[in-house]
Formats: structure tokens, C-alpha cells, sequence
């Protein structure tokens, strides 16, 4: 019989991570990394650690203490089935495999079904922090079979992050792929905060030249007050480093070509599908896409006449508007997500809790922020709000700051600044409250040229119009 509480299967950072912060929780970890080279040199690197190395999978199962749990930590795709595939035959019923990448939530479903026909039982868990969440204290968001949560739940709960409540930032997230959906979800919405904190720092920059030590202590008080999360907070930290090689500020010395692993991009066509909104999620996506146009932005730029860029109005004042337009614009991107995830709850059968969710995210993950104890009340209060931007204290904050915000989307397009996110953010909060929108032409354009009917806002039915008299 084996005598290790769990097995780690993939030894890069995040892998060897994950297994520091379980030995040290007083778990015994049995880990395995298909070039064994690498598990050899991690845990030749740890000695005295509860730690043992195995250099086949088989080893690996039979160290294991049963019902096994085996935790992946591979890259998501072809390589999760490939040792899915492997170490299937290794296991036994009621064994239990947990995938902590960043798997697509309809694989994480069809994984399920297919271990289900063997009786293996699967999770799919998304775990957000980066590499020193995963040291330190993940936020863990765990979906599929309740039985085999139960067999973890004690490892996880010791190894997340812990609020400032002392909770854990994990919880069951509900049947199927859902876990993975929410970490989807999670970094759509990641995608949208680091898109609009980055608008921020090229107003300042180009519209009011600031440099990034001057920029730094900004984000820094903002940090302090509602504002506070880790990306304010690593971006004024950022913001002071120099180049080591140039000593140049290390943000002017990075190319302006954002990469993405896809998430932010499933969010956006996944709210495509269940006709949810998500406009802030999707102009990030985009904007990072257009990121990667690096030379042909750089020739346009010297084709098309450029206006000029420079502020020449109340600095101070935009200083302010651009810090209520940043918290507005956040609300309004968590807003969209939350929506995404009560339409995904239905969709799915996922019964998601909305309130356990903000509250495991308010630490240990990129996206923890101090108003996620307000949006957890928030769905406290009204488990079936349909939209964050109805709670009272959110429409609150939003209504006090839409004058200051809606003047720096105003100053930032006449500087001709790109600012797609608070942007898009802006037209959400103003589409969403709009008793009327346009759409009543758009149907009458549809009608007249495709027959596509309406409805009337007079009487029930569906009509048809003879636009074109014969």
C-alpha cells in the first residue's frame, strides 16, 4: 500500500509550486514529469521535504495512498488526454484524477464522462495566483464529481489562499466542467482589468507625459483605497523598475506586443454563444489582438496624420477622472462576468453560488480586489441579482463617479488615445440602462430586406411589413 497523500503530475513551476505548498502543509507528495531529468533535479533540490520521486507512472500509483488522487499540472489540450490516456490504466474505481490547468471547460465535460465509464472519478480545477499563488496560497475553483472533492478537500483547503477573514479561497464550484468555466471566466474578466488599468497608464503617459516614477506613487495611493487589488498594485510596483542592461524605466523597454493562451478569448465566444454581453471582456481580447500588428501599426502611424496628444487642460482633474473611471469601468467588467456566469449557471445546470465565487477570489488570485467583500455581499443580500450594476451600493459608487467618467472617456477620445475598454465599459453601463435602444430600426432593416419579422410595442404577435410597394 502506498503511503502518499497525493501525486503531481508535471514539474514546471507552477507544478513544483503547488507541491512546495502541499508538503509544507503536511501532505505527502509523490510527484512525476515525463522528462524525469526535471523531477530528478526538483527534488534533488529539496531535501528533507516529504517528497518522493517517481520516475514512472506506475511507480507513481502504487505510492499512493487509495482511493489515489493524482493532480495534472500540464499544458491544456492534446498533452491533459495524452497522460489521461497513460495513467488510466494504473488506477483503480473511486480513484481520482484533478486537472489544474487551464483546460476549456467542454473538454474538462467530455474527460468526465469518458473516466465516469471506469469509474474513475474527475475534477476540473482551476487555480489562479501564478507562481507564487501556487507557492504561497492559490485561489482554487474545483467542479465535477462532489464525491471526489471530498477526498481532496482537505489538501486544498490547507494549500489555498486564505481572505482576510481567515477563509479559504476555495469551495466546490458544482458539477462537470464548471470549475474550469469559472477560471475562464475569472481571467476574461483578468483580461479586461489588466486592458483598462493599461488605457490608464497610456493616458498619462501620452496625454499628460507623465513618466513612469512619477506614474507609480498614482497607482500606489489609488491601491490604497477602492482601487486596492494586486494588479494596481504590481503595476505601480512595475512602474519603478529600471533596466538593468539600459536603465531605462523596464516598462519603456518592453515591446508593446501582448500575448494570450486563449481564456480571454473562450470567454468572449463562449458569452457569443449564450448571448451575453461582454464588451469590456471582448475589447481586451481584441486589443491585444491588435497588439500583435506591431509593424503595421508602426507604418500607419507614419502614413496617417496623427492629431496631437497632449492635454492641455486641469491635470489634476483628470488625474481624478481617469481614478473614477478606472473603479467604474471594473465594476461594469465584473459586472459582465458575473452576468456570463448566472447565464452559464442556467445554461449548464452548474447552480452556481455567486457569492462563494467572489468570495474565493478575494485572495491568492490575479484578479482579488477589495470590493470583492462588497460584491459578495452584494449576492448575499439578493442570491438572484441579475446584474451587479442593480446592487444598491454598486449603482451607488457608479452614479457618484459617472460625471468624472464619462469626462475621461470624452478627454481620452479627443486625444485620440485608444481606450476601447473603458470605452466599451462605459457603453455597457449606458446600454444596460437604457429603457430604449435602436434596435426597433435594426429590425425594421431586417424586415425589409430578409422578411425577417417583429414584434410591435402595441400588441402581441409577429408582423411582416410590405416595405417595397409593387
Amino acid at each position: 500500500m502506498g503511503k502518499y497523500d497525493i501525486g503531481v503530475i508535471g514539474m514546471a513551476v507552477m507544478g513544483q509550486n503547488l507541491v512546495l505548498n502541499m508538503e509544507r502543509n503536511g501532505f505527502a507528495v509523490a510527484v512525476y514529469n515525463r522528462t524525469t531529468s526535471r523531477a530528478e533535479a526538483f527534488v534533488a533540490a529539496h531535501p528533507g521535504k516529504n517528497i518522493y520521486l517517481a520516475r514512472t507512472l506506475e511507480e507513481l500509483a502504487e505510492a499512493l495512498r487509495r482511493p489515489r488522487k493524482v493532480m495534472l499540472m500540464v499544458q491544456a489540450g492534446r498533452a491533459v488526454d495524452a497522460v489521461i490516456g497513460q495513467l488510466k490504466p494504473f488506477l483503480e474505481r473511486g480513484d481520482v484524477i484533478i486537472d489544474g490547468g487551464n483546460s476549456f471547460f467542454q473538454d474538462t465535460e467530455r474527460r468526465a464522462r469518458e473516466l465516469a465509464e471506469d469509474g474513475i472519478r474527475y475534477l476540473g480545477a482551476g487555480v489562479s495566483g501564478g507562481e507564487e499563488g501556487a507557492l504561497w496560497g492559490p485561489s482554487i475553483m474545483p467542479g465535477g464529481d462532489p464525491e471526489a472533492y471530498k477526498l481532496v478537500e482537505p489538501i486544498f483547503t490547507a494549500i489555498a489562499a486564505k481572505a482576510e477573514d481567515g477563509a479559504p479561497c476555495v469551495t466546490y464550484i458544482g458539477p462537470g466542467g464548471s470549475g474550469h468555466y469559472v477560471k475562464m471566466v475569472h481571467n476574461g474578466i483578468e483580461y479586461g482589468i489588466m486592458q483598462l488599468i493599461a488605457e490608464v497608464y497610456d493616458v498619462m503617459k501620452r496625454g499628460l507625459g507623465l513618466s513612469p516614477a512619477e506614474m507609480a506613487p498614482i497607482f500606489g495611493e489609488w491601491n490604497k483605497a477602492e482601487l486596492a487589488s494586486f494588479l494596481v498594485e504590481i503595476t505601480a510596483d512595475i512602474l519603478t523598475r529600471s533596466d538593468d542592461e539600459t536603465g531605462q524605466p523596464m516598462v519603456d523597454v518592453i515591446l508593446d506586443k501582448a500575448g494570450q493562451k486563449g481564456t480571454g478569448k473562450w470567454t468572449s465566444q463562449n458569452a457569443l454563444d449564450l448571448g451575453v454581453p461582454t464588451p469590456t471582456i471582448n475589447a481586451a481580447v481584441e486589443a491585444r489582438i491588435l497588439s500583435a500588428f506591431k509593424d503595421e501599426r508602426v507604418a500607419a502611424a507614419q502614413a496617417i496624420p496623427q492629431p496631437q496628444h497632449e492635454f492641455t487642460g486641469d491635470r489634476e482633474q483628470l488625474i481624478g477622472d481617469l481614478r473614477a473611471a478606472l473603479y467604474a469601468s471594473e465594476v461594469s467588467a465584473y459586472a459582465q462576468g458575473m452576468a456570463l456566469l448566472r447565464a452559464a449557471s442556467h445554461e449548464y445546470g452548474y447552480n452556481l453560488n455567486l457569492s462563494e465565487i467572489a468570495a474565493i477570489w478575494r485572495a491568492g488570485c490575479i484578479i482579488r480586489a477589495g470590493f470583492l467583500d462588497d460584491m459578495r455581499a452584494a449576492f448575499d443580500r439578493e442570491p438572484d441579482l441579475v446584474n451587479l450594476l442593480l446592487d444598491p451600493k454598486f449603482k451607488q459608487d457608479l452614479v457618484e463617479r459617472e460625471e468624472r467618467w464619462r469626462r475621461a472617456v470624452g478627454t481620452v477620445i479627443q486625444l485620440a488615445i485608444p481606450a476601447p475598454g473603458m470605452s466599451a465599459s462605459l457603453a455597457y453601463f449606458d446600454g444596460y440602462r437604457s429603457a430604449r435602444l435602436p434596435a426597433n430600426l435594426i429590425q425594421a432593416q431586417r424586415d425589409y430586406f430578409g422578411a425577417h419579422t417583429y414584434e410591435r410595442v402595441d400588441r402581441e404577435g409577429v408582423f411582416h411589413t410590405e416595405w417595397v410597394e409593387a
